[in-house]
């Protein structure tokens, strides 16, 4: 672990709960506004792997909802169930922030630190484009909805198991956090997908030419 991750992991200040939802609602609008761009990219683009051992922009689309599909439910669950009140302050777990920071692309859009996917989060061969699109922004307008009722939890009360353990839970707050950031860092990946298909097309084209 860097020294860098080890301060962000020291320093865990209370944030304002209603500016932590608004800012991550802010991110999930952000994501639905890439995602909706990609329905301009031409269907075969989507498909086209870049290089072997990569992965195309619908499988990566695929891996982002398959973790959709588990976090949310989970998420979904445990709100309709819970009875807390909101807090005004919320504390971020050691945990939930390692993850998070782990994830969250910087600022200039690059990704420190490479990861390999858990198995049971790996795409097939050759999804559909069209559909992981349609599925993924369903989701994201699921996911404003459930940050929304979130306001009027405690957000740190409630806990979420994550997918690589039941045992291993983050406070709700982190959850959203760390799956958030987990897109993010996909979408950064997608961006760097279609330069990297672009300049393959292109020196296909030269080639023929």
């Amino acid at each position: 672990m860097d020294a860098e991750l080890c301060i962000k992991l020291i320093v865990m200040k209370k944030i304002h709960s209603k500016v932590l939802l608004a800012q991550l609602q802010a991110n999930v609008r952000e994501l639905i506004l890439q995602a909706s761009q990609l329905q301009q990219t031409d269907t075969a683009t989507l498909h086209i792997v870049p290089a072997p051992g990569k992965w195309s922009v619908a499988q990566v689309l695929e891996h982002q909802n398959i973790y959709s599909r588990y976090y949310l439910q989970a998420i979904e669950k445990k709100l309709h169930f819970n009875e807390s009140t909101p807090h005004p302050l919320y504390t971020p777990g050691w945990l939930g922030n390692y993850f998070t920071n782990l994830m969250k692309p910087t600022a200039d859009k690059r990704i420190v630190k490479r990861m390999q996917s858990p198995k049971n989060a790996l795409p097939s061969v050759q999804p559909d484009a069209a559909i992981m699109l349609k599925e993924f922004l369903q989701h994201q307008h699921h996911l404003l909805n459930l940050l929304h009722i979130a306001g009027t939890v405690n957000l740190e009360a409630i806990r979420i198991p994550t997918s690589l353990s039941k045992l291993i839970q983050l406070k709700l707050g982190d959850t959203f956090r760390f799956f958030i950031a987990h897109e993010q860092r996909h979408f950064v990946q997608i961006e760097t997908t279609l330069k990297a298909v672009e300049q393959v097309m292109n020196k296909k084209d030269l080639q023929v030419a």
